[in-house]
């Protein structure tokens, strides 16, 4: 038997979202940019240069899930000067009503236009423009040890956002996760930091030294049980999501029901497996798609319609060119053998309730 993932009990971790209610903020950081004033060229800069670069564009949300007294809320930042915010999928999930409060206390309503609720993703959309904007980075480009900067309503203090800073601990985790009322989620690939990440912290940006967000903070170990230790979804993971709501908002899009992990020569090596890329199906989806169509556990996932698949994000790439309800041929390894099945994709779900 190969090396298991990491499994961290739900006792012990926790989704950094749902803090408590937080107070109207006032302004927090720079005032916000506009295109006439573009952001500092992306050099090395130090911490407080970051902030004062990124803080803008980090907001906090808040939503209402028709239960008195309960406003879970987290934290999200702003990719698009139109309006398109990225925030965790159970920051607003069964939520009615979204509502979005900017870095200059400004409140706005909030749509859902996107998301992935395997990978814990939302894509907002706020009516404004000229917001102000953080740039996305390159996650596979991390190394181990490098310095990197957290931002988010943390345990919805007044006063605006909190700022703390780490290093990349580990890449390429896998971790289970979950809290009270929020669903258990598994995450593949995840970012390791010792920077702290509590809760409210859910979606807010993890950004390098040149103000670029590398992962969505997502969860930290409840105090007592580890010290320094929270997750962060990779940016590249997150990426053809954010794309897809940005060219099609609320438009739907394909679900494979599958919980995947990336193929690496070492991974290979350790499980025996006879590639050495490619999507390692970890679990399926309760008569989702793939679970329908015979899709296995430990299968690895190679193509999709004929177009190679080597890690996660290309498997995502992949299905994002396809339709819900389109029959497409997905190509798997199983031991030894090569066999292509037919599925029938679904839809994924979006995250506020109608």
């Amino acid at each position: 038997m190969g090396r298991k993932p990491i499994v961290l009990a739900l006792a012990v971790l926790t989704l950094a979202g749902c803090s408590a209610k937080l107070a109207p903020t006032g302004t927090a950081g720079s005032p916000p940019g506009t295109p006439a004033s573009p952001l500092p060229p992306l050099e090395p800069s130090t911490v407080e240069e970051v902030v004062d670069r990124v803080l803008p564009a980090v907001v906090n949300v808040q939503s209402d899930i028709g239960q008195p007294g309960q406003t879970p809320e987290g934290t999200g930042f702003i990719v698009d000067e139109g309006g398109v915010i990225v925030t965790n999928y159970h920051v607003v999930e069964r939520a009615f009503e979204i509502e979005v409060v900017t870095g200059d206390g400004e409140r706005l309503q909030a749509r859902a236009i996107g998301g992935d609720s395997a990978a814990d993703l939302a894509v907002l959309k706020v009516d404004a423009d000229r917001l102000p904007t953080v740039p996305l980075g390159d996650s596979d480009q991390l190394r181990l040890g490098q310095d990197v900067v957290a931002l988010g309503f943390a345990l919805g203090l007044e006063g605006g956002p909190s700022v703390t800073t780490g290093i990349v601990s580990g890449l390429g985790r896998t971790i289970d996760a979950g809290g009270e009322g929020v669903e258990t989620r598994t995450y593949e690939d995840v970012i390791q930091t010792d920077a702290a990440i509590n809760p409210g912290n859910s979606g807010g940006p993890l950004v390098d030294l040149r103000g670029r967000v590398v992962g969505i903070n997502t969860a930290g170990v409840r105090a007592g049980a580890a010290e320094n230790v929270g997750f962060a979804i990779a940016i590249n993971r997150a990426r053809p999501v954010i794309d897809h709501a940005m060219e099609d908002p609320e438009g739907p899009a394909p679900l494979l029901g599958v919980f995947t992990q990336p193929v690496t020569p070492v991974l290979a090596a350790q499980l025996g497996l006879s590639v050495d890329e490619g999507a390692l199906v970890r679990t399926l989806q309760a008569g989702g798609p793939a679970a329908e169509a015979g899709i296995e556990v430990g299968d690895v996932i190679v193509a999709v319609a004929g177009e190679e698949v080597t890690d996660n994000d290309s498997l995502q790439e992949r299905l994002l060119e396809h339709d819900p309800d389109e029959l497409v041929e997905v190509t798997v390894v199983r031991g030894t053998e090569t066999l292509t099945v037919e599925v029938t994709l679904g839809v994924r779900p979006l995250p506020i309730e109608t």
